[in-house]
């Protein structure tokens, strides 16, 4: 295959070689003719100028990219969606926890916090959705991304920096994110992690349904650990409000801010299920909100007048 501005024009060019048809042939089988009219005309899009969206990705292992691939394609097919052209840029985590949260996000239109595990760079991750929700600055949380607003928001609440998850601080005396009581007799690793499909229904009115615009919806987890209930009521009052909940209420699945433009954590990862032609709903929606929030250095510079 030739060099490509886009991978998402490879389709394009192997059936333009006859590739699918060849392969209709070896295995005997009749289908129509390909109809790739659509995806021509989104990739015409993707080559299409378009003015950049800034979104800062904090993470901890950012020095591997590729570790955070869906999440950038998805971040990727909402700003395609929203006639954006993606300007990601990294913030490790742990640089994150040694600066002044504004020398690294100041820029950033939207904050995103992606999926992890262990206690390694994790205050940086908390210092950014603490800047996100002081700032009114887009946040849209995935797993961990989750956990660490919550543990933020519940040391706004209780004016102390106990409140933790028990994985990083087995100890706390606010232990916000915890294992569930049945999960805590399982000895093996494997055997506490909640793995694969789960149904969410959503509530009516709330950032999350307004993006999914359906009751339930299913979506992918990984993860161990879970949103205390102990701690719904306080956080409720102090304007989080629990906009994705299991079928039988008794697992928190997303919280959103209330009194901020969009901050939404999620304790599944949707970037699995996003699509160059059919971004899922809680990307689209983060990008959409994002791409109208001016910053400094965010915008592409004005024309030159002409001389």
């Amino acid at each position: 295959m030739p060099t490509v501005s886009t991978i998402y024009e490879i389709p394009l060019m192997l059936e333009e070689y006859g590739v699918g048809q060849l392969i209709m042939d070896k295995l005997c089988m009749n289908a129509k003719p390909a109809d790739l009219t659509q995806w021509a005309k989104m990739v015409e899009r993707m080559k299409t100028p378009h003015e950049p969206v800034r979104i800062a990705l904090v993470g901890k292992y950012v020095e591997l990219n590729d570790a955070y691939y869906s999440v950038r394609e998805a971040l990727y097919h909402a700003a395609l969606y929203n006639d954006r052209a993606l300007d990601l840029f990294w913030v490790h985590s742990e640089e994150l926890d040694k600066s002044e949260a504004d020398a690294l996000l100041r820029t950033a239109q939207g904050i995103i916090v992606p999926g992890g595990f262990g206690i390694r760079g994790i205050e940086g991750m908390v210092k950014a959705a603490k800047y996100a929700r002081e700032n009114k600055i887009p946040y849209f949380g995935l797993c961990l991304g989750l956990q660490v607003m919550v543990i933020e928001l519940a040391r706004h609440v209780f004016k102390t920096d106990e409140p933790n998850s028990t994985e990083f601080h087995p100890d706390t005396k606010y232990p916000v994110i915890d294992y569930l009581l049945e999960q805590k007799k399982l000895v093996t690793k494997g055997g506490n992690m909640r793995l694969g499909n789960y149904p969410c229904k959503l509530v009516k009115g709330t950032l999350a349904y307004k993006a999914y615009g359906q009751e339930e919806v299913l979506e992918r987890h990984r993860h161990r650990l879970e949103f205390n209930n102990e701690y719904r009521e306080p956080l409720q009052k102090a304007g989080m409000q629990f906009s994705g909940l299991s079928p039988d209420g008794s697992l928190v699945e997303i919280c959103e801010l209330k009194d901020h433009p969009w901050m939404v954590g999620v304790q599944f990862h949707p970037e699995f299920l996003s699509r160059p032609n059919r971004p899922q709903p809680l990307f689209r929606e983060f990008v959409g909100v994002a791409k109208d929030v001016l910053r400094e250095g965010a915008q592409p510079p004005l024309p030159l007048a002409a001389k």
